[in-house]
């Protein structure tokens, strides 16, 4: 007899969002830490930004809170940390993505959003690595995303739910970004589903309908983070031009090695944006 425990998110009855504010009771229990401010979830090559950003309250693992997944991918880290910004504010800190690749639904890449948006975050950071199609972009660069394609055929949405997605990657807050660093490049960032790399054929394609940057990340979380009432930003840190346009076999170990090497500069730069929400 197995002694698989079921995923609460994988029951189609059940409520994301009772589940997402259940998983916010346990943050608050766990971190002593009522409510946060802003949110920001660290992707590939942004990991160091939690130690700039404040004083560290608590770090827990993100199995021990209703709803989250244990990570799949190395590079990850797979905690929730609470940080206090020398200003005050709460950051919620997630070190924890579920992606669309690992095959759970769509639920649970998007579990760790609204359970942010439960703790009472109203700012919803969201990083990750990518590939550039922008020839003049280098590996280790980061840029505002300013608009998203979704190539995943897939919604945090569900039902007659319509949400407006105009400033979905709120230029209020770009603007603020720049304040701190003015030579910030800014695209349009291509959710495809993964987990392979696209094609020389794809970033073609996604260069003609738009995209700047491709990856499989954050379109969806931003979906939901809007539905929750957040406002947006969003980071991509050029890891590597994309296939096609870097002439080399693109890998995931280059992935974290640009991310490691860029890591102090981008966390940097990212706390002092955090400093100034």
């Amino acid at each position: 007899m197995s002694t698989h425990t079921p995923h609460p998110l994988d029951d189609p009855a059940a409520d994301p969002f009772a589940i997402a504010a259940d998983a916010a009771a346990d943050i608050a229990r766990l971190t002593g830490v009522e409510s946060h401010d802003i949110a920001l979830t660290l992707g590939s090559g942004w990991g160091r930004a939690a130690e700039l950003i404040g004083e560290t309250v608590a770090s827990i693992p993100a199995t021990e809170v209703t709803g989250f997944s244990k990570p799949a991918l190395e590079g990850h880290a797979g905690t929730l940390r609470s940080v206090r910004t020398p200003g005050g504010k709460h950051v919620l800190v997630i070190g924890a993505r579920t992606h669309y690749y690992e095959g759970h639904g769509v639920r649970r890449v998007v579990h760790s959003v609204r359970t942010a948006a439960a703790t009472g975050a109203r700012t919803m950071v969201l990083t990750n690595g990518a590939g550039g199609i922008r020839e003049t972009w280098t590996p280790g660069q980061p840029v505002l995303i300013s608009d998203h394609i979704n190539l995943t055929a897939d919604s945090p949405l569900e039902g007659a739910t319509f949400i407006d997605l105009t400033d979905l990657y709120s230029s209020r807050l770009r603007d603020i970004a720049r304040t701190v660093d003015p030579s910030l490049d800014e695209g349009v960032y291509c959710q495809f589903r993964g987990p392979h790399y696209e094609t020389p054929a794809e970033v073609q394609m996604a260069k003609t309908i738009g995209g700047h940057l491709v990856g499989m990340s954050t379109a969806l979380e931003s979906i939901a983070a809007r539905q929750a009432g957040m406002e947006v930003l969003g980071f991509s840190l050029v890891t590597n031009l994309a296939a096609g346009i870097q002439k080399t076999p693109l890998s995931h170990e280059e992935v974290i090695e640009a991310g490691r090497e860029a890591e102090p500069v981008i966390s940097s730069l990212l706390a002092r944006v955090i400093g100034e929400l």
